[in-house]
């Protein structure tokens, strides 16, 4: 069990450049200006950005693969950047990329990985749980992505590890499969064990995280658990929402709604009314269907969700209103 006098990974006011960059006329490019976060053991903390936001840069700072040029960073109360082999030790990576040797097969490279620890996880309990032996025969090189996922997960927690940086862990994988990802997360998160992980699955985030980071060209711009990013989301755009549903085609220019509240024929007979919804919008939408004799089918009404949030935040929309 893990010390939990400290946190799992503190990072504070981090600043990474890199370069020289020619088209700067070889000046360095700085790519992370201001990030901080806070891991705890026992949690889930999701990093989300879009392409080019800093993510991975902040986590290879975070694991001392990568220097940095200001602020702070501890693993496990340690600088990582300077760690003895100790620390590694404890700290378990998993690269979307996969980082894997390509010409091995999966099991013997796992027992081989188990070897370099004093107390490794038992290899054939993962393997069986993630259902590697279905694709043991098949070199690295040849299985396919999720495939990859599975053993790039499993060699991430061979080592028993403290705290375990997990990258899109749920990319490529069939329905199943990520619901066998989601309870293993869930064991360790019991555990006690501290997850960083990064995804571009909103819908995994929200169902995964304890606490959300939301980093935005290399600046942190929000944070929060997700009810409370849901609710700081719903308090600027007053009440945002969405109300879908089927009706004969051709009806949505004949909807005169509030400011900011439009319907949209998206495809043909299904409808989208949207923007910061109230209930007196529902009640104008009501009184249009009676005017028109429309009986809707299938109207659904959805309420703000993390993509909704992410997608406030990363445009820039609402830099006022940041964390």
């Amino acid at each position: 069990m893990p010390d939990r006098s400290t946190s799992a990974l503190v990072i504070d006011h981090l600043v990474k450049d890199v370069g020289p960059v020619p088209a700067l006329e070889g000046r360095m490019l700085r790519v992370i200006h201001d990030v901080s976060l806070r891991a705890e053991f026992g949690q889930v903390t999701v990093l989300l950005g879009t392409n080019g936001a800093g993510k991975t840069t902040t986590l290879g700072c975070a694991q001392g693969l990568t220097a940095r040029q200001g602020g702070r960073v501890e693993l496990l109360g340690t600088d990582p950047h300077d760690a003895h082999p100790q620390l590694r030790a404890r700290v378990g990576v998993m690269l979307q990329d996969g980082g894997l040797p390509p010409s091995w097969r999966p099991i013997p490279l796992l027992r081989h990985l188990a070897r370099l620890y004093a107390h490794p996880a038992p290899v054939d309990e993962l393997v069986d749980r993630l259902g590697i032996d279905a694709f043991d025969r098949t070199s690295i090189r040849r299985l396919s992505g999720g495939q990859k996922q599975r053993v790039a997960l499993a060699a991430a927690l061979v080592g028993r590890p403290e705290v375990v940086f997990l990258d899109e862990p749920s990319a490529g994988l069939d329905p199943q499969s990520r619901t066998v990802v989601f309870d293993l997360i869930d064991e360790l998160r019991r555990e006690g064990i501290g997850i960083v992980l990064t995804t571009h699955l909103l819908d995994d985030a929200q169902r995964l995280a304890d606490y959300v980071y939301i980093i935005d060209a290399g600046r942190s711009v929000a944070e929060g658990t997700v009810p409370q990013l849901l609710q700081d989301h719903s308090a600027r755009s007053s009440g945002s929402g969405r109300i879908r549903f089927e009706a004969p085609r051709g009806l949505a220019g004949t909807f005169t709604g509030r400011a900011g509240v439009t319907l949209a024929e998206v495809s043909p007979g299904s409808y989208v009314l949207d923007g910061p919804l109230q209930p007196t919008d529902l009640a104008a939408l009501g009184a249009w269907f009676a005017t028109r004799d429309v009986m809707p089918a299938g109207l659904t009404l959805s309420t703000a969700t993390l993509e909704d949030v992410f997608l406030d935040l990363a445009s820039g929309a609402t830099a006022g209103t940041r964390r």
